[in-house]
């Protein structure tokens, strides 16, 4: 049995009139799968690369990368879900801008009950990745001083809630005041703008020459040297994204010069792969955002299928915190 809904497709990569909103047929969940009705959809610069080929995909392909629903069938094989369950999700492959996928149940979990559908759509990529980098990839520790750019982002204002909750003292890069005082509102003590000031200068002035044990960039090109600039001997650069654009290749004297510094790109689906570490990074992201520690800011919402307009604002940096698109 199939039936119609509505979807975003990409012919061919490029700007944001790319993306088309067509009917697509759905049917039935396969072994291992399941079928959710969407009520609300992620927004992630990571969807910008796969639109404009920094990531490849097979054409045509879809986009989007989380989203939060309900169950409507269930496949063969498929234990611990039935149908009713709200579920949230950040899985690959992409395809989460539509309004009904089936999808491999491997990569879901239920959302709980206190949380809404914009909430867990708007948490489940930027609050994983914000988990994997304080607590996996360099575990922050109380006392610390830290660096986060565009700490006024998605993944930038969860993880300013969580490195302060775990007690580190947290230095933000952003563009603009109004930007500032929003992460300051969100728990970052030294916010600089970087449009007007020399971050890594002022890195070193806050911490009295020391500099800081872990940049986590975000932005990529534009920020890489004053990123090492920014750290201690011995300290670690985590490249997670490229706003700006893509690195050059990595010249490793650069990073022996400056104190055997490290340098890590890590992914999110790398530190969720297996069910097991999936379920405690939920469980992690989960807790922290019910017990009011973090708070998940929905500050922009866009109709789906006005989702270019959503692309065009995340690109010009017009947007804060998390966008929902609503199907």
């Amino acid at each position: 049995m199939t039936k119609l809904s509505k979807a975003i497709r990409i012919e061919k990569i490029g700007g944001p009139e790319v993306m088309q909103w067509v009917d697509v047929e759905i049917g039935e969940p396969g072994a291992g799968e399941i079928r959710v009705k969407h009520h609300a959809v992620g927004l992630n610069y990571i969807d910008v690369y796969f639109r404009t080929g920094l990531y490849q995909q097979p054409l045509p392909g879809s986009l989007g990368m989380e989203a939060a629903g309900v169950i409507e069938a269930v496949g063969p094989g498929v234990d611990g879900f039935k149908v009713g369950d709200r579920v949230a999700y950040a899985a690959r492959p992409p395809g989460a801008y539509c309004e009904v996928r089936v999808m491999a149940a491997a990569g879901v979990v239920k959302l709980p009950d206190a949380l809404s559908f914009e909430q867990g759509a708007a948490m489940m990529l930027q609050g994983m990745t914000a988990q994997y980098l304080l607590r996996r990839t360099y575990p922050v520790r109380a006392g610390q001083t830290i660096l986060i750019h565009a700490a006024a982002g998605g993944v930038g204002l969860i993880a300013c809630q969580w490195a302060k909750a775990l007690g580190a003292t947290v230095i933000g890069t952003v563009g603009s005041d109004e930007k500032a005082e929003l992460a300051r509102a969100h728990g970052c003590d030294h916010t600089i703008i970087y449009t007007r000031e020399n971050f890594s200068q002022r890195v070193r002035e806050i911490t009295g020459g020391e500099g800081v044990p872990v940049v986590y960039d975000s932005i990529g090109r534009d920020t890489y040297t004053g990123s090492l600039d920014s750290l201690a001997p011995l300290g670690m650069l985590v490249s997670f994204g490229n706003a700006s654009g893509a690195l050059a290749p990595i010249d490793s004297a650069a990073l022996a010069s400056r104190g055997s510094l490290f340098f890590t790109r890590p992914t999110l689906f790398s530190y969720i792969a297996k069910r097991q570490d999936l379920e405690h990074t939920d469980q992690e992201l989960f807790d922290v955002v019910l017990s009011g520690k973090v708070k998940i800011g929905i500050n922009q919402t866009f109709a789906l299928r006005d989702v270019a307009e959503a692309h065009r604002a995340l690109e010009q940096r017009r947007t804060t915190g998390s966008t929902v698109l609503l199907p």
